[in-house]
């Protein structure tokens, strides 16, 4: 049996059993049982978009929220206007040091090129760690901040869509059922990109740093280039669908996603969403080859529109697997038991040898109607944010914890390396390494720049 048929369910659940012994040694403080109110005090790091948002859903679920920081006050201060209680900072290392002891859980909702330094930080501090998908940008760092994880024993979640959710449960129990047959194919496909990619080159100039944004904090660990606040021309690609959420922005806010030094493209940004639940019906490991294929590449930014294809061996009883990722528009063959129906924008269609699943619909009528008799078995958990609060107070381990998290960020980063190189790549999971192609496998460990360290 090879180690990607074999890790994984055994992986996942002794990393699970790991962070669950781990509340009976660690500090009654990391539990939140010394806060004056009882609750599990918070550090925001990355606060504004989506970070707001989560902020707020945090709060929301009994978290406390003291401290917030973010290397744009401008951009932050929706959510320090929210939380007008809440410590500010710019630096998150100033954060950790001066919250040390006031501090149980950390969220980081920065852009993607800074997860792994300020997620470690935490980690190395005994905090409870939340860091928005995909957990790293290089799989190096993934494997990183996974043994960091296993060695604090705090509690740990990944933003993605909840595979203990209802719908997630739903799915998980009819392919396990059997009802769909051994399941062979699944097609996963997302409208974004909705920023800037598929460009040649970034903009000529640089334009003043506002005062209210340290661009060097912000650019942290990639390499340093101009600061530059707008296109000067217009948006580059006028016409991205549904509408382009970054406006003319080139990198800061919510556009990094577009660069390769900044981001992981449309796949990054939904495919830890999409893959979550999959990955826990169809015990899912690492893949043993990945490839691809998109429109036109370029240095710096991602296609605007990619096919990622991962193949996966054999493993606890199911059959081999293919999964097909598309980006940018890009939509597998609409099945025939669809008719005239279109495919969504957004979706995942299995295929098995006896039926197939739209979502959590099987196209079958006659067997969708035998499916609403499989017993509802697994534990409906709801949302995220309820998870890993529970998971910080001493319950159940989230979800998406990092054991499982890091496993969909690798997910993310290869398809990412078989796009950039071109190549067909064949990946050892248990060596961390690309067997085929020395360029593809230089891209699992980029360098860090301008003092930063892993």
């Amino acid at each position: 049996m090879t180690y990607a048929a074999a890790l994984d369910r055994r992986a996942f659940l002794k990393a699970s059993a790991a962070t669950a012994f781990a509340f009976n040694i660690v500090p009654r403080h990391v539990l939140g049982q010394d806060a004056p109110s009882g609750k599990i005090t918070l550090a925001g790091i990355g606060i504004g978009g989506v970070g707001h948002s989560q902020i707020g859903a945090l709060a929301k679920a009994g978290f406390e929220v003291v401290a917030l920081c973010d290397v744009d006050d401008l951009h932050a201060k929706k959510t320090y206007d929210a939380f007008p209680q809440a410590r500010r900072y710019r630096d998150f290392r100033e954060l950790l040091s001066a919250e040390k002891d006031k501090v149980d859980a950390v969220y980081c909702g920065t852009p993607d090129h800074t997860h792994a330094v300020i997620t470690l930080a935490a980690l190395r501090d005994k905090k409870h760690a939340m860091t928005v998908k995909p957990l790293t940008r290089t799989v190096e760092e993934a494997r990183a901040v996974m043994a960091a994880a296993q060695a604090a024993g705090t509690a740990t979640q990944v933003t993605a869509q909840p595979n203990t959710s209802d719908w997630g449960c739903r799915i998980t129990e009819r392919i396990q059922s059997g009802i769909l047959g051994d399941v062979t194919e699944v097609h996963v496909w997302s409208f974004r990109p909705c920023w800037p990619q598929g460009i040649p080159r970034r903009p000529d100039g640089e334009d003043p740093v506002p005062d209210t944004l340290d661009w060097k904090l912000w650019v942290g660990p990639a390499p340093m280039r101009p600061f530059k606040d707008a296109w000067p021309n217009g948006n580059p690609i006028p016409d991205l669908p549904p509408k382009n959420w970054g406006g003319r922005k080139v990198y800061h806010p919510f556009n990094h996603r577009g660069w390769w030094d900044f981001g992981t493209g449309a796949l990054g940004d939904m495919g830890c969403h999409y893959l979550n639940t999959p990955y826990r019906a169809l015990k899912l490991g690492y893949p043993t080859a990945v490839s691809a294929s998109s429109s036109r590449q370029y240095e710096e930014s991602f296609p605007l529109a990619a096919i990622v294809t991962y193949d996966y061996p054999a493993r606890e009883g199911m059959a081999p697997v293919r999964v097909v990722w598309y980006d940018g528009g890009l939509k597998p063959p609409r099945p025939a038991e669809m008719g005239d129906e279109e495919l969504p924008d957004e979706s995942i269609l299995y295929i098995g040898t006896k039926g197939k699943m739209l979502g959590d619909r099987i196209l079958d009528p006659d067997l969708e109607a035998k499916a609403k008799t499989i017993p509802a078995t697994l534990k409906r958990r709801g949302d995220i944010w309820a998870e890993w609060h529970t998971a910080c107070k001493g319950g159940e381990p989230a979800g998406c914890h990092f054991g499982f998290g890091g496993v969909l960020a690798e997910f993310v980063l290869l398809g990412d390396i078989a796009l950039r190189t071109g190549k067909r790549i064949a990946y050892d999971p248990q060596a961390v390494r690309i067997t085929n192609s020395p360029e593809a496998d230089a891209l699992l460990r980029q360098p860090y720049h301008n003092g930063w360290k892993l």
